[in-house]
C-alpha cells in the first residue's frame, strides 16, 4: 500500500508563527494564559496547558501576568481591555487575519456598510466584525448575500479560510445591492494551495485520510473537498482513530492535513498507517 502525504499539509506560516510564540511565552514561566485557544488543535493546547499555561474565556478575573492573542484575533474590546489592565500583551493574531480587521476598520470610517464573508460563529470572524463601526453583515453564501438590504457604498472583506469561488459568489450578489463596492481579497494563499492540492490527491487514491481539529474550520473544508472526489475520505484528529478496515482493498492512501495540525500529529499517523499496512501484508 501506497502512502501519499501531501506536499503542503500542517502548519501555515501564521498558525505556525503563533504556536512558536505561544510556547517562547510559557518557556518563561510566570502567569500565563491565552485568550481563546492558540490554534484549533486540541493536542496543540493540552500541550500547552501541561506547560501551566491555560486557556480563557475572557480575561475579566485576570489582573496580572501575559495574555497570548490566539492567531484567530480577538474582538477589539478585548484587545482594549487587556491594555486597560497593562497585561503582558504577546500579539500571536495572524498577519492576514489582522489586515482583515484593519480593512474592516478603515472601510467603516470612510463611510462603507462592510460585508464580511465567512462562518458567523468562528472566532476569527468574530473578531473581524468588532473593528466595524458601523453597519456590518456576515453572509456564508452569494444566496445569503442576496437578501441583503440595498446600500449605497459597499465594502467586502472574507474571513482567510474562505475559497474564492464563495467570495466571488458574494461580490457577484453585492453588485445588485450597492452602488459602490470596495472588495479586499483577505483570503490566505495557504488555504487555496491545500484545498487544490488535496483535490489533486484525492483524485488518483483509493482512500484520502485529512488530519486536523474538529473545530478547525479549513480542515473540515479540506475533509468536504476531498469528500466530493474520494467517498472514502475520513476526517481524524489522531492516530488512534484509524480504522484498519479503511484500508481493506486499498492500494493507494492520500493524507493531508488542515492549518493548524502540527507535525508531530501527521508523522504519528503516518506510522500508524504503517503499522496497519505492515499486519495487512502478514
Amino acid at each position: 500500500m501506497k502512502v501519499i502525504l501531501a506536499k503542503q499539509a500542517g502548519f501555515c506560516f501564521g498558525v505556525k508563527r503563533a504556536t512558536q510564540m505561544a510556547f517562547e511565552a510559557a518557556d518563561k514561566g510566570g502567569k500565563t494564559y491565552t485568550l481563546g485557544p492558540i490554534i484549533h488543535s486540541p493536542q496543540v493546547v493540552q500541550k500547552l496547558e501541561e506547560m501551566g499555561v491555560k486557556a480563557l474565556k475572557d480575561i475579566s478575573g485576570m489582573d496580572e501576568g501575559t495574555i497570548i492573542i490566539r492567531s484567530h484575533g480577538v474582538a477589539s474590546g478585548e484587545l482594549e481591555e487587556a491594555i486597560r489592565k497593562e497585561l503582558e500583551i504577546v500579539d500571536a493574531t495572524c498577519p492576514f487575519v489582522k489586515k482583515a480587521q484593519e480593512h474592516v476598520e478603515s472601510l467603516s470610517q470612510a463611510g462603507y456598510d462592510v460585508v464580511v464573508v465567512g462562518d458567523a460563529d468562528h472566532p476569527e470572524v468574530q473578531g473581524i466584525v468588532s473593528y466595524a463601526s458601523g453597519k456590518v453583515y456576515v453572509v456564508g453564501s452569494g444566496e445569503e448575500a442576496a437578501k441583503l438590504p440595498k446600500m449605497a457604498k459597499i465594502g467586502v472583506v472574507a474571513q482567510t479560510t474562505q475559497s474564492f469561488e464563495n467570495l466571488k459568489n458574494v461580490v457577484d450578489a453585492c453588485l445588485t445591492k450597492g452602488g459602490e463596492i470596495r472588495v479586499f481579497h483577505t483570503i490566505c494563499d495557504a488555504t487555496a494551495v491545500r484545498q487544490e492540492e488535496a483535490k489533486e490527491l484525492a483524485g488518483r487514491v483509493d482512500c484520502m485520510i485529512v488530519i486536523g481539529g474538529y473545530n478547525s474550520a479549513n480542515t473540515k473544508r479540506l475533509a468536504e473537498v476531498c469528500t466530493e472526489l474520494q467517498p472514502k475520505t475520513y476526517h481524524i484528529e489522531m492516530a488512534q482513530q484509524l480504522n484498519p478496515i479503511w484500508f481493506e482493498g486499498v492500494d493507494k492512501v492520500g493524507v493531508t492535513a488542515g492549518a493548524s495540525t502540527p507535525k508531530w500529529l501527521i508523522d504519528e499517523v503516518l506510522e500508524q498507517i504503517e503499522k496497519i499496512n505492515k499486519h495487512k501484508n502478514r
